[in-house]
């Protein structure tokens, strides 16, 4: 069987679900990390909130807790890729063994489709899940150069290199914190990609359903109001100013 003729098992219908998938997708990953200014992203703010981070370690003494922070961020991306590879290696199980996820679909009346077509419905996910893990270790490995570079900055405030080093460092916190961020979301994405199984009408839904999670959770959630507060004692000092 040539590519072609497994295209032509799925429908107009299926191609239209796959094509909003791949759109949304692609639309809420630009719309998080390039929103407008009057407008901000919860990853947005914490950018400021990682740049004061790295400022504050120049005169903490001792910076433990720094340490202590960086490293759990470490071991979050090294769990997620874990995951990620367990999930990825479930999902190239599963593909090797089509015939009864197909005999699982008939009796559910999904439908009486070749395995084919599930192998390759089974594929979307995992290409989100292997886009997902290398992005987590990405993320792994700018959190440990960032950790050298946090151990550089001197102990003297007044050294010339102290804070142009803490820049550098929440510098590469931001990026690695990106790259952490769009994991989630391929994870996410994977999780909306796996509700093809049950139709094209269901992964279009499930696709518009993530996007509607991802936009409130970074623009209308309790935890984005919590970063725009304006600390009390700031507003008082403002006002005497």
């Amino acid at each position: 069987m040539t590519w072609t003729d497994r295209l032509l098992l799925f429908s107009t219908l299926d191609f239209a679900a796959l094509a909003v998938l791949v759109l949304i997708w692609i639309w809420i990953s630009w719309r998080i990390e390039r929103p407008s200014p009057q407008k901000p992203s919860v990853s947005v703010l914490m950018d400021d909130f990682r740049r004061d981070w790295m400022h504050q370690m120049v005169t903490r003494e001792p910076r433990m807790f720094d340490v202590q922070l960086i490293s759990s961020l470490r071991q979050g991306a090294t769990f997620f890729a874990s995951a990620s590879m367990i999930a990825i290696g479930g999902g190239l199980a599963l593909i090797g063994n089509t015939d009864q996820l197909a005999g699982l679909a008939n009796d559910l009346t999904l439908g009486n489709a070749p395995a084919i077509v599930w192998e390759i419905k089974i594929l979307i996910v995992l290409l989100f899940l292997c886009n997902a893990f290398l992005k987590f270790v990405w993320a792994h490995r700018l959190f440990g150069y960032c950790s050298v570079l946090m151990a550089s900055v001197p102990n003297d405030p007044s050294a010339p290199l102290a804070y142009p080093r803490a820049g550098q460092a929440a510098d590469l916190s931001i990026t690695a914190a990106r790259s952490f961020n769009q994991a989630m979301r391929s994870v996410y994405f994977a999780l909306a990609s796996a509700a093809w199984l049950l139709g094209p009408i269901p992964l279009a839904l499930a696709a518009i359903l993530t996007a509607a999670i991802l936009y409130r959770r970074e623009f209308a959630s309790h935890s984005r109001s919590a970063l725009l507060r304006i600390p009390s004692d700031t507003r008082a000092s403002d006002t005497q100013t």
